[in-house]
């Protein structure tokens, strides 16, 4: 009978219930600690929560920033290809850029015309050496 009761007392001292306070602890914290490295102690009663990573993760970039895929490019683009989006995206508001937006806008009409009259002339000739 004895055992039964201290059965019962141990089970309701590790139950939830008697591990809960009134009041929650003002301040938790929460880190990541690499390879041996110690958890910080708590000051008062704060909780500190730690998770350990291997050494080698220490100076790397975090594995879910890793794997996010870039929206503004393809996979392997260069850093031209990235650049060249950048200036097409603001080609109509500079000089040269045949529009009456931006300063000197209406420079860029002839060469407008050059540019289409090559790509006119390449198309041209790529079709007459397909037959």
């Amino acid at each position: 009978m004895r055992t039964v009761s201290v059965l019962i007392t141990a089970a309701l001292l590790s139950s939830p219930l008697a591990a809960e306070t009134s009041t929650p602890p003002a301040r938790y914290a929460t880190t990541t600690v690499f390879g041996n490295d110690a958890c910080p102690t708590p000051k008062g009663d704060e909780i500190v929560v730690c998770a350990r990573m291997p050494e080698s993760d220490r100076y790397r970039i975090p594995q879910a920033l890793r794997e996010k895929k870039r929206e503004d490019s393809g996979p392997g683009a260069s850093w031209a290809s990235r650049v060249q989006t950048l200036e097409d995206a603001q080609r109509f508001t500079r000089p040269g850029s045949c529009t009456a937006i931006g300063s000197f806008g209406q420079s860029g009409c002839t060469q407008a015309m050059i540019d289409q009259w090559f790509q006119d002339r390449q198309q041209a000739q790529a079709e007459q050496d397909e037959y």
